[in-house]
């Protein structure tokens, strides 16, 4: 072999080396983008670079599985389930691709094939298998088994609730409205899954069977005189004497939809926010209308700090549907949490518009006012829910309380402090307004007595919250009682190590007990943790006098008190 072929072969493949650890590299940092996208619940981009491996690797079950995740997730069940068939046909078993196939069974009324596979162990689990296997049953107009499966499902330890209720459901469906009354009147009312859609439910039963009376009980006792649009035309239909639709479940595919979505709202107090999204997805895909299960799959993407996904679910809901109210509301929020402040007030300005006559809207859009500091637009939407109410009642307290705040930050005291008074005549004991009120108490060196009985209160109530804590302290430095300030305060500077507030007045405290190198200590601590939107509160100029001069200097400067020990001690 010569030497000038050698040294192309050599060139041959030291330039395919090359191309190789390109491609290798290339594929480490889709990989490592991917796993990241995913572990931050970034779908769109994770989904982008799965897709981008799989062309290397068409068949890796790990890539396969996890494009089925983060489509699901996202809601792309036109790209969700030809993956899933991809896994299936491998022989791979995976749970949420079985969820996904399961779906699109139901959604082609492919019932004999879909209980098939989950007589050959190709579903999800125990519970929705079972009662997606009920649901399929009445799909195949095989009433009788549909419902000794649901009554088999009832048996098994824990599961009573969920298999009655969608007993009930699946017997309204077909008409007998009776036999699903039994199930919610009769012995096992207790046990049946009662939540709102279940409530409603029984509500349309008994309207169904000509009885609007009872009816109206049920929803007197369950939801009380504040109403949603929704529970408020209901009723009003009622007292008309008019009967209401079976709206639920219309049949099997809506069945099953309400198992995911049933499923969903159990899984959300204890599964973590993105494995409870994959079942609310599959609920709206196979009942797009099931406005509930939009509500909640936009909650799930809040959760996973998705909020551009949020707010494009919020947005779907239809302008005309009883629960656009809420999901504006949650698009605002939605907006607010990702820095869209401004169009999250344009949302609740809008919404109080059209929907102006729900308390809700005007305190929400006085909460987003009153965060952004925009204290007299926040008091008047305060005013606006207020004025929905003939006269005060315990769930207004909350309107009370925010009313007051923004009163007392405009300067009117008198205003500020009949609202606290009247929270607390509403809700007696409220750890918040005793706070604040007392807080405002003690730096207006009013009523410092009651101050400090409100803030004990309020400490016993809430015994971990620094802010309450520091308030505590607060007002034992005032009274003079520093040596017991000391204590209090230093705790709540363990709660919260990073506000300015906490470490000055701590600071502060030291000072009082002669602790001088300690407290330039902790004013240096303030001084680092302030920022634009601490500096009004922290007061960094105050701070930094202190520093240079000390508090003795600062007070007599302000032509304070100077500190003196409560009885001459």
């Amino acid at each position: 072999m010569t030497r000038k072929l050698l040294r192309v072969l050599a060139t041959a493949a030291l330039l395919g080396t090359t191309a190789l650890t390109a491609q290798a590299e290339t594929n480490a940092g889709a990989y490592l983008a991917a796993r990241a996208a995913s572990f931050e619940s970034d779908f769109e981009t994770a989904s982008k670079y799965y897709t981008q491996l799989l062309v290397q690797d068409p068949s890796d079950p790990f890539l396969l599985e996890n494009l089925v995740v983060t489509n699901l997730s996202l809601g792309h069940m036109d790209k969700t389930i030809p993956i899933a068939r991809r896994l299936d046909a491998e022989g791979i078993s995976s749970q949420i691709a079985n969820m996904s196939l399961l779906a699109d069974l139901v959604v082609k009324q492919e019932f004999d094939t879909l209980i098939e596979r989950l007589e050959n162990e190709q579903g999800i689990g125990p519970l929705v298998d079972g009662l997606v296997s009920a649901w399929a049953r009445l799909g195949q107009g095989k009433m009788s088994m549909a419902l000794e499966e649901f009554d088999r499902i009832a048996e098994e330890p824990g599961l009573a609730g969920f298999a009655l209720y969608h007993k009930a459901l699946a017997m309204a469906s077909v008409g007998d409205f009776e036999g699903a009354e039994n199930i919610y009147g009769g012995d096992e009312a207790n046990t049946v899954q009662l939540t709102r859609r279940g409530a409603m439910a029984h509500i349309e039963i008994l309207s169904q069977l000509e009885r609007n009376d009872d009816a109206m009980t049920v929803l007197d006792s369950l939801f009380g005189l504040d109403l949603d649009p929704q529970l408020r035309t209901m009723r009003a239909s009622l007292e008309a004497g008019e009967m209401l639709p079976f709206t639920h479940v219309l049949g099997a595919r809506d069945g099953v939809a309400e198992v995911f979505f049933s499923l969903a709202s159990a899984l959300k107090e204890d599964a973590a926010p993105d494995y409870t999204l994959l079942y609310s997805r599959i609920a709206e895909y196979l009942r797009p209308d099931h406005i509930d299960a939009l509500l909640l799959t936009a909650e799930m993407l809040e959760q996973v700090q998705q909020y551009d996904l949020a707010t494009e679910v919020y947005k779907s809901v239809p302008a005309d549907n009883f629960a656009f109210h809420a999901a504006e509301l949650g698009r605002a929020e939605a907006l607010r949490r990702s820095d869209k402040v401004e169009a999250a007030i344009e949302v609740m300005e809008q919404l109080s518009r059209t929907h102006g006559d729900l308390p809700i809207v005007h305190t929400s859009l006085g909460d987003i006012l009153r965060q952004q500091q925009d204290f007299g637009k926040a008091a008047q939407a305060y005013d606006r829910a207020l004025g929905l109410f003939d006269s005060p009642d315990e769930s207004q307290w909350f309107s009370f309380y925010a009313r007051g705040i923004c009163y007392e930050r405009l300067g009117d005291w008198e205003k500020a402090e009949a609202d606290f008074r009247t929270a607390l005549e509403l809700n007696p004991g409220q750890p918040q307004v005793l706070n604040y009120l007392g807080y405002s108490l003690v730096e207006k060196q009013v009523k410092l007595d009651e101050a400090l009985s409100m803030i004990e209160q309020a400490a016993d109530a809430r015994p971990n919250s620094g802010y309450i804590i520091d308030s505590l302290g607060w007002v034992l430095f005032r009274l003079g009682r520093y040596d017991e300030a000391v204590g209090h305060m230093e705790r709540a500077a363990e709660l919260m190590p990073v506000d300015p507030v906490v470490n000055d007045h701590l600071g502060d405290v030291y000072w009082a007990v002669g602790r001088h190198t300690e407290a330039q200590f902790q004013w240096m601590r303030a001084l680092s943790f302030v920022d634009e939107e601490t500096a009004a509160e922290a007061k960094p100029d105050r701070i930094r006098a202190k520093l240079e001069r000390g508090l003795d200097a600062v007070l007599a400067e302000e032509g304070s008190e100077p500190i003196q020990v409560a009885n001459g001690g």
